[in-house]
């Protein structure tokens, strides 16, 4: 792994990827992992992306803290713990393709829902189900590390206000990479040396990127805001899918 030169694109990479994030409340690792694995191990990547996520979503949450909703989050957390638990065992015993196909269509479908109605209202279900949905979020953050699109889909069914939204997803999003990321501890993913240092690296272009996508949703009108939402969501679905068929 080179030094300064070869970190150009990936800067890029990372600051394109916390602007999404910024401007949406996720997808981050939807940008980041699928171009980043071009030019690194794919385990690397979403270690790297999972470090970069969690200074960057609180940053996020601080600048809205006031959207952020509490009590959806602690509903979520015992789920999120357990489904990361799962998925950390997981990993090492079970091939990805089918469970990767399920997601895709799954998110895909969300997305085309919610282009076709951005103004439907939220669900009023049960807080059980709520612990549900955190044990499949935390169980693909685990695995594949884009959580987002289950997240930012469950609490579209939660939360009607847009900016309530992509808070308390970023909320979210900090949580189970905390999660993750202290599995990946113990299971002595996070020791390699390089890991640290492009994380150094490009820790200000997350922070930057993620600030300047948060200024740019305080202007956009809140139907697009949604309409955007939705077609990421679209997007990380078909992207999915198309990982399913290459593996």
């Amino acid at each position: 792994m080179g030094f300064l030169p070869d970190l150009a694109w990936p800067a890029m990479v990372v600051f394109f990827g916390y602007v999404m994030l910024g401007l949406t409340g996720f997808g981050s690792a939807l940008v980041i992992v699928p171009l980043l694995a071009w030019q690194w191990p794919l385990t690397y990547v979403v270690a790297l992306t999972l470090l970069l996520d969690l200074p960057a979503c609180v940053l996020h949450g601080g600048l809205n803290l006031k959207h952020v909703q509490w009590r959806e989050i602690w509903r979520m957390f015992p789920g999120l713990a357990l489904g990361s638990g799962v998925g950390l065992w997981l990993v090492h015993i079970l091939e990805p393709r089918w469970p990767l196909l399920m997601l895709g269509l799954y998110v895909l479908a969300m997305g085309l829902r919610q282009m076709g109605n951005p103004n439907s209202p939220p669900r009023k279900l049960p807080s059980q189900v709520s612990v549900f949905a955190g044990g499949v979020a935390g169980l693909v953050e685990m695995m594949f590390g884009a959580a987002g699109p289950v997240l930012m889909t469950w609490l579209g069914w939660r939360l009607f206000d847009v900016m309530q939204l992509r808070a308390t997803a970023s909320a979210l999003i900090a949580c189970s990479a905390v999660i993750v990321l202290g599995g990946m501890a113990l299971a002595g993913n996070l020791s390699e040396g390089a890991l640290w240092h492009h994380w150094f690296w490009l820790i200000g272009a997350a922070l930057l990127g993620t600030a300047v996508g948060d200024r740019m949703a305080r202007s956009v009108p809140r139907t697009w805001l949604t309409r955007a939402m939705a077609l990421l969501l679209v997007i990380s679905g078909a992207s999915l899918l198309k990982r399913f068929l290459v593996l």
